[in-house]
């Protein structure tokens, strides 16, 4: 990209991405309401992309924490899982006009994260039940809501890796 421009672009999305110690600093300066969300964001897809605007529409700002690799690993989607690093799952969630702040967490769930950051909304897709979640739970005990959005049928990123291998 030429220009003065391009580089603007790319340093303003990239100031999104934070260090986990730097969260909490980081969203408590994002207009609220804030909604939270995590996960893997392995292969960027239209699910994906739809279930952030979603999520975004809910609140002021959304932030994302996204597994971190090991993390990922340990979700049993398979031993090459994640296929894209962290790094690189963390710049391409940023560069989504939907998305606030982007972080990361190490830990099986984003628990600790999420009491951390005291997010006014914590968002799952359809397929899990948010009364099961310790998330659920901890959201709930500052007065903030836990809320499923709808499953966007036919998109998910384990769907698209067997699509492919099958090919």
């Amino acid at each position: 990209m030429a220009g003065s421009g391009g580089a603007s672009a790319a340093a303003d999305f990239l100031d999104k991405i934070v260090a986990r110690e730097d969260a909490a600093a980081a969203a408590s300066r994002l207009p609220r309401p804030v909604v939270f969300t995590n996960g893997v964001f392995d292969v960027l897809h239209r699910g994906h992309v739809t279930y952030l605007a979603q999520a975004r529409a809910l609140g002021a700002s959304l932030v994302l924490a996204l597994n971190t690799d090991a993390s990922a690993r340990r979700l049993g989607k398979g031993p090459d899982r994640p296929l894209n690093a962290l790094e690189d799952r963390a710049i391409m969630v940023a560069a989504l006009a939907s998305v606030d702040l982007v972080t990361w967490f190490d830990e099986d769930t984003p628990v600790q994260l999420l009491c951390e950051l005291r997010p006014d909304l914590y968002v799952k897709g359809g397929d899990y039940d948010m009364r099961t979640l310790a998330e659920t739970r901890a959201i709930e005990g500052w007065g903030g809501r836990a809320l499923a959005l709808p499953f966007l049928d036919g998109y998910s990123t384990t769907s698209f890796v067997q699509r492919i291998r099958t090919r």
